[in-house]
């Protein structure tokens, strides 16, 4: 994966004047982004659920909790909530990245042969922007997890659009990251995978570039992501972003 010759990006915050929500039909849900400290309630029941089900599954050594307390590396959040009203998942976007040691990625191959070819394609990427993607949780109900995991998958994308960025990266398990092949996510293939958070999980890294992921997405993700998009309203690089991608996947 080689990073394109680009005009570098100036350092970029997220300034949604609301919380943007819809309802997503696949899920059930309604799917509401927002900064933390514009929906401190919401935040905190969705670090709530982040720390119940990675307890669940035995690895909330992933977790951090202080910056989860405060949200202070997140630039907003996505959650879905169910018609009973409560959030049954969600993610998080950490940066955009300032340095390389921003990352989480530089704790999870620490150690691992492959850790300087990991901070090398993170730095090669920073001056263009980049976005990564943390604390993925689901419910346990089979059905509509497997429909809100899809709905989170398209989560990178309107992350690097309201942030003004051209990366957006995300590390979990190789069976998780198949399922966000769908919204143009490129595995790093030539980065081995690492045994993080124990030796019961190979995990491995995904980049999403917003020059190129429509040549990759599926055509269904593309068409929520873009009905979505038009939900949440007008960025300043919006209409140049959507003319592009809406042309390289028409090829």
């Amino acid at each position: 994966m080689t990073a394109p010759q680009l005009d570098a990006a100036g350092n970029h915050c997220v300034t949604l004047d609301e919380s943007p929500s819809w309802w997503d039909p696949d899920s059930e849900c309604t799917i509401v982004v927002a900064r933390p400290d514009a929906e401190r309630e919401l935040w905190t029941e969705y670090v709530r659920g982040a720390q119940s089900n990675y307890r669940k599954h035995g690895v909330q050594r992933a977790l951090d909790p202080k910056t989860l307390r405060t949200g202070e590396d997140t630039a907003l959040f996505c959650v879905g909530i169910n018609s009973a009203g409560d959030v049954v998942g969600g993610l998080r976007a950490k940066g955009p990245h300032q340095s390389v040691e921003d990352s989480h990625a530089i704790v999870e191959w620490s150690g691992q042969p492959a850790l300087d070819s990991v901070r090398k394609m993170i730095a090669d990427r920073l001056p263009f922007g980049v976005v990564e993607m943390k604390t993925a949780w689901v419910c346990d109900d089979p059905e509509q997890s497997r429909a809100l995991t899809d709905t989170l998958a398209r989560m990178p994308l309107h992350a690097m659009t309201l942030l003004d960025i051209q990366f957006a990266m995300a590390t979990a398990a190789a069976y998780v990251l198949k399922r966000w092949l769908s919204s143009g996510g490129v595995l790093a293939s030539k980065i081995p995978a690492t045994p993080y958070p124990d030796e019961r999980y190979q995990t491995k890294m995904m980049w999403w570039d917003s020059r190129t992921f429509a040549t990759h997405a599926d055509a269904g993700q593309l068409s929520r992501y873009f009905a979505e998009a038009q939900r949440i309203g007008p960025n300043p690089r919006a209409a140049g972003f959507d003319a592009h991608t809406r042309t390289a996947a028409g090829r």
